[in-house]
């Protein structure tokens, strides 16, 4: 098995995003426009979205997030300064942090990941979440996410792309409490492209996303 995208359970491979390319996470990969580069990723006056999810609307809808103590974030996600930018940023960081809550609860069903997906993202994420339940793990460690990209469509949609670094993630055995520790490698390093669409009760639900193990784009 291979940190928390394990070889037995497979990666997510979903359908491809037609409005946003992986190109949209670096642009150009010509030596003078940085290749291998997430485009914003090094901008000095970038401010860190720890905070992002603290102004998560107070609505009793929302489901509350509780994740074990080995299980931990750094989302170097940056406040963008427009609100609807920062909403759906919010809104993906739950939606990812609810998968796996319900992969620690090893509920492929949980009430949490499906108020922040629907559709084909909804449909994946349960059969992934069901992998790891199948053999009795979940995940542990620290996980970082940056490299944001993110647009507000004329249609109602948003697009984003993002990377993950599992470098420091691993899978749990819950029968033995064993994380299984693999070398880091290329494939520590995942780009994601979504699509969002607001739902009438306010929130981005991811409705299809698509990723790339191994990403030059997200590669140190």
């Amino acid at each position: 098995m291979n940190r928390r995208r394990p070889t037995l359970i497979t990666a997510l491979t979903l359908t491809a995003v037609a409005a946003l390319t992986l190109s949209a996470c670096g642009g150009d990969d010509s030596p003078d426009k940085g290749e291998g580069k997430i485009a914003g990723a090094d901008a000095a006056n970038a401010t860190p979205s720890e905070s992002l999810s603290d102004t998560a609307s107070a609505s009793p809808d929302r489901p509350k997030i509780a994740l074990p103590d080995d299980v931990t974030y750094k989302f170097e996600w940056a406040k963008t300064g427009d609100p609807g930018k920062n909403a759906v940023l919010r809104d993906a960081e739950q939606r990812i942090k609810a998968v796996d809550m319900a992969i620690a609860e090893q509920d492929p069903l949980h009430a949490a990941y499906r108020y922040y997906s629907e559709g084909e993202a909804a449909a994946d994420s349960e059969k992934y979440i069901q992998e790891f339940v199948d053999h009795k793990a979940r995940t542990t460690g620290l996980t970082r996410y940056y490299g944001e990209s993110v647009a507000l469509n004329d249609d109602g949609t948003a697009a984003l792309v993002y990377c993950e670094d599992q470098s420091k993630s691993f899978n749990k055995f819950l029968k033995t409490g064993k994380a299984d520790v693999t070398q880091v490698t290329d494939d520590s390093y995942v780009v994601y492209a979504g699509t969002l669409r607001k739902n009438g009760k306010g929130v981005w639900v991811t409705e299809r996303l698509s990723s790339e193990r191994g990403s030059a784009k997200c590669r140190p």
